[in-house]
């Protein structure tokens, strides 16, 4: 297929999500055709997920300017600026608006099983450039199709693959048969079936992170109206001065609060501790769950385990492609030292854009929360600024690719797991806060650039 060919096909963008859907919409932007894949039955699938957790960002800062433009025509406006919407708000008030704006530009029900370069695999070196990228999915009703693509965006983020409870980074022994007894999200307790799952038992929660925090107040609420329930807070170290955030030093109040709750959880005895525990095996006693860590430490029974430790990038589908990936994060190479948490918060991260996410094959981009590979901070506005550089690059616009046209709010803005859902939150100027879970980020590219972050 000859280059002239090959632009006249669509870009594939795999995921409805925000980041996705705001591809789509800088490519209708750019006069470039998307084609956005997604394996929900809706927009915003993930995010539906969680949909009863408050985002810590507010309207003004979860929503993409040329998406906005797209929508305006059919007098669509942005929800009060100021107010902090939850996941369900989010889907059902911009995605899925966004996403019948562009209509037969995305479908649903279709799971994108592999993605190569028509008529070469990996190794092949001869004509590859040249040659479009083909899409291999599968659709809801079992059928296999190939779609042809000038340039691929892979939108899909990392809910779908979290964290295993292993302190390795692989599932525990004993993890996958205890399955009926472990979840790996946030407990909805405002639905009578997951309360009850939790009223009145002991539950370990795994992790250390905002999503971990969240769990643990909203279990020292259950605790407050269903005695017996108890919470016992699995950590990897040791309890220190930073364990539960900046508290009310925090530069954003609202993931201050989010520590403060949960260490008043511990406080109030409704959650115990236990520290230096790396889990190794998870066995049975009768109906109940025991952790073992890997100096044969037992703990007591629990009932159920929520596990918290992160999420990763499914990279399965991709392996036919050449990327280039850092060896721990799994973030594209040029930008894993940018987000590194070893050494940075979000507030930290430098700008970034296109080049920081090109790969060694050409047209293949990861975007979102997918390109921070297993790094656990990100920002929604970063996304839409990542998508901005990237659809310019594929337009041939390189001088507004390597452009930032990204200023974050002062306070920086994060998304995620949060409590902040009581209806005074936003009037106490609650702003921001740290992405444990799905959302937010921060890109561009150029010299450091002072702004907030989670």
């Amino acid at each position: 297929m000859n280059a002239f060919a090959t632009d006249q096909l669509p870009v594939a963008v795999i995921g409805a999500g925000p980041v996705g859907l705001a591809a789509a919409a800088r490519l209708v932007e750019r006069g470039i055709e998307p084609l956005v894949l997604e394996a929900g039955p809706s927009a915003g699938t993930a995010v539906r997920e969680w949909a009863h957790v408050r985002l810590f960002s507010p309207w003004s800062e979860i929503t993409d300017p040329a998406a906005e433009k797209l929508l305006a025509p059919v007098g669509w406006t942005r929800p009060d600026g100021s107010a902090y919407p939850t996941g369900g708000d989010w889907a059902e008030q911009y995605l899925q608006p966004l996403a019948d704006i562009l209509d037969d530009k995305v479908r649903y029900g279709v799971t994108v099983v592999g993605v190569a370069r028509a008529g070469r695999d990996r190794i092949v070196d001869s004509g590859r450039d040249e040659q479009p990228f083909t899409v291999h999915v599968a659709t809801a009703d079992g059928r296999e199709e190939r779609i042809s693509a000038r340039a691929v965006i892979d939108a899909s983020g990392t809910w779908s693959t979290p964290g295993p409870m292993g302190a390795d980074g692989l599932p525990a022994l004993g993890e996958k048969s205890a399955a009926g007894r472990i979840s790996y999200r946030v407990p909805d307790l405002g639905t009578p079936a997951v309360r009850a799952r939790y009223a009145g038992r002991r539950t370990a929660v795994v992790g250390s992170g905002a999503s971990a925090f969240t769990a643990l107040a909203l279990l020292a609420d259950l605790a407050a109206d269903e005695p017996g329930t108890h919470a016992v807070w699995i950590l990897r170290r040791g309890i220190t001065g930073s364990t539960f955030g900046g508290g009310e030093a925090d530069q954003l109040p609202a993931r201050g609060a989010l520590g403060l709750r949960a260490k008043a959880a511990v406080e109030a005895g409704h959650a115990g501790t236990v520290t230096g525990f790396r889990t190794q095996a998870v066995e049975r006693d009768g109906d109940r769950l025991v952790l073992v860590d890997e100096d044969g430490r037992r703990l007591d029974p629990v009932d159920e385990v929520i596990v918290l430790t992160g999420l990763r990038p499914d990279l399965t589908f991709l392996s036919e492609i050449r990327l280039g990936l850092d060896d721990r994060l799994q973030a594209p190479t040029a930008l894993a030292p940018l987000i590194d948490p070893n050494v940075h918060s979000c507030g930290t991260v430098y700008p970034h854009g296109v080049h920081e996410l090109s790969h060694p094959e050409q047209g293949i981009y990861l975007a979102g929360m997918k390109s921070y590979g297993r790094a656990p901070t990100f920002l929604a506005l970063t996304g839409y600024e990542q998508v901005r550089s990237i659809t310019a690059a594929i337009a041939g616009d390189r001088e507004a690719a390597e452009r930032v046209e990204l200023t974050l709010p002062e306070t920086g803005v994060c998304g995620g797991a949060g409590l902040f859902d009581e209806p005074d939150a936003a009037q106490n100027g609650e702003s921001g806060g740290c992405c444990a879970a799905p959302v937010a980020l921060h890109t561009g590219i150029g010299a450091p650039a002072p702004s907030g972050g989670c």
